[in-house]
């Protein structure tokens, strides 16, 4: 590992992995990703020693991974014929999730995260239609050319932006918020940051994240998508989930079982962040717990 920091975003990948192999030994895991200890590498394990030991259990981490591996499931079951993954990473949920054989699934990020993915996981084989593009996102041009593309022949179609936002300008958020604004984008599955985790994780991880901050965390909430024609269909704080999974450390369980802040309102200087499932305002309403929103 090059310095003592994540040198760019893609590094967040294998941080993230290593969470997932961990997740995947314990005999009463929440879910099995069999390849993430490949894709984490000495790199992954590497970032993950240097995290506070406060903050080494990754829970936050399994409960994300967890709430949108349901998400998914339900939004299939309902119809979803398409899985868009922008800034897709080192996921490996077309390989390990229970999928129709019909389903495409997108797979976008830069070139050499993509190159590198392929041959780590070269002779394995996904469980539906999987399609990788390199495409550098951050560029408009080149995000519309791919989002047109992609979503050739979909009517229900799936966008995750799974660890993303945070690390994007406001401006490049608001500009990808009207970018996905197209009829066949049934869902839009994000992970949304507070200001005071996203204070938190600047301050304590600074020294690690110099080269990838925490950018974007509204203080409206998932009100800044309401606010652009979006509708929060289901909302999971990552906490709440944490505690459901039995996966919390036990100083912050009395933080879960208390009522939990307005995700309109999010904390200043608590720390808050929530997987939030979104479909257009103005379009049908596809089915849904019904978890949160208004």
């Amino acid at each position: 590992m090059s310095g003592e920091v994540v040198s760019h975003v893609s590094d967040t990948a294998r941080w993230v992995a290593v969470y997932r192999a961990i997740e995947s030994e314990r005999p009463d895991a929440v879910f099995r990703d069999p390849f993430a200890d490949r894709l984490a590498g000495p790199r992954g394990r590497q970032i993950a020693a240097k995290i506070p030991r406060s903050m080494r259990s990754g829970w936050w981490m399994v409960a994300r991974t967890k709430i949108i591996d349901d998400l998914i499931a339900d939004a299939i079951a309902s119809g979803c014929d398409r899985v868009l993954n922008l800034a897709a990473g080192l996921d490996t949920r077309p390989y390990r999730l229970e999928l129709p054989d019909e389903l495409t699934w997108v797979e976008a990020d830069l070139p050499g995260l993509l190159t590198e993915k392929e041959h780590l996981l070269d002779g394995e084989t996904p469980r539906c239609r999987l399609i990788r593009v390199p495409v550098d996102l951050a560029d408009p041009e080149a995000r519309d050319r791919f989002l047109d593309e992609a979503l050739a022949g979909a009517s229900k179609a799936l966008v995750l932006t799974e660890g993303l936002l945070m690390y994007l300008e406001p401006a490049d958020v608001d500009d990808l918020t009207r970018a996905l604004t197209r009829p066949q984008v049934a869902w839009w599955v994000l992970d949304l940051t507070g200001p005071g985790l996203k204070r938190m994780m600047n301050e304590k991880l600074g020294g690690l994240l110099a080269n990838t901050p925490f950018k974007f965390a509204p203080e409206q909430g998932v009100r800044y998508f309401e606010e652009r024609g979006w509708r929060a269909t289901d909302i999971e704080p990552h906490i709440v989930a944490a505690a459901r999974l039995r996966r919390l450390p036990w100083f912050l369980r009395v933080l879960a079982a208390l009522p939990q802040p307005d995700p309109h309102h999010p904390p200043l200087k608590r720390p808050w962040n929530a997987v939030v499932r979104l479909t257009r305002s103005d379009s049908f309403s596809p089915g849904g717990s019904g978890s949160g929103g208004d």
